[in-house]
């Protein structure tokens, strides 16, 4: 038999505000601990330098954080101008040091470069894998793996501060895409170096900045609910995001609740008017609640592609 896991069976997402110097699966840790959950996942690791919104999936919505990964990103990021480490941030050790003499009109036609569908070079000091190994083992060991340049989309890079040897750019980009990258290759397009000194991710798909909590404001959460004498989950989970806005931007399907049951026990079922090009979300009822993801088979049918298990 199964072991069963330890912990609550809760079920949501929690925008977390990463602090700096952790690492991403630290920060989740610490929250799956603080909510007592029996599974949690986040979608898309940060940077042990970089802070900001790490969407962490609770229960249920693990199954889900895939689409997350999936999305768009935005960051706000200084990068250092003069300075060029090995892992193109200041944690790295300093590879070249050149005197900084950029104007703005050249930083313009350097950033121009990045806009629109570009070709990236993954870092060495990333986790993509090479042979079941993260790349960022091997360039502790000294090693340089060759890494195919991958397709990736810049939709935004704006300019938000330009005083001596800094520059502030807030940049939206698709999946895949690494800032410290950018950051290195606008450096040398500058023929200074440079590296990034702060990063901060801004946004991960709609979740809105406003909804982000903090470690320590979750510490406090549970410090409140013992001087009110309540269970610190009358507080904590009134945090959490509904399961199914990883995936709110598919088309919905809205079914009854016979059809449903149907869906749940792994049954395909017919939904006219269903979209047959695209993953759709699977809604039930009049509260249109959420039971998974779907697709449209060989047979004209919706069939489940991944299930809640409430």
């Amino acid at each position: 038999m199964a072991r069963r896991g330890k912990g609550r069976s809760i079920n949501g997402v929690v925008l977390l505000d990463k602090p700096t110097d952790i690492s991403s699966n630290h920060a989740l840790q610490r929250v799956k601990r603080i909510f007592f959950a029996n599974k949690a996942g986040h979608t898309g690791a940060l940077d042990p330098l970089a802070t900001g919104m790490l969407p962490i999936c609770l229960g249920e919505a693990t199954k889900f954080s895939q689409f997350l990964l999936d999305s768009d990103k935005r960051y706000i990021v200084t990068a250092k101008l003069g300075v060029r480490t090995d892992t193109s941030d200041s944690q790295g050790a300093v590879v070249c040091e050149k005197p900084v003499s950029v104007t703005q009109e050249q930083l313009d036609v350097a950033l121009d470069t990045f806009r629109g569908d570009i070709m990236q070079v993954p870092s060495m000091y990333s986790a993509l894998k090479f042979e079941g190994k993260p790349l960022y083992k091997y360039a502790r060991e000294g090693i340089t793996i060759d890494r195919p340049a991958r397709p990736i989309t810049v939709y935004e890079i704006n300019q938000l501060r330009f005083e001596g040897d800094e520059i502030d750019l807030d940049i939206h980009v698709s999946k895949g895409t690494y800032i410290r990258t950018i950051t290195d290759d606008l450096g040398e397009l500058l023929g200074c170096g440079a590296h990034v000194s702060m990063l901060r991710r801004t946004q991960v798909a709609d979740y809105p900045y406003d909804k982000m909590v903090t470690i320590d404001q979750l510490d406090e959460l549970i410090e409140q609910a013992k001087e009110q004498d309540i269970s610190p989950y009358e507080l904590l989970d009134a945090l959490l995001l509904k399961m199914d806005t990883a995936v709110k931007d598919y088309p919905e399907v809205n079914i009854s609740d016979e059809m449903g049951d149907y869906i749940l026990h792994g049954q395909p079922v017919q939904v006219f008017g269903a979209p047959d090009d695209t993953l759709v979300r699977i809604t039930v009822g009049e509260e249109h609640t959420f039971i998974g993801m779907g697709e449209m088979n060989d047979d004209g049918l919706i069939a489940p592609k991944r299930l809640v298990n409430l």
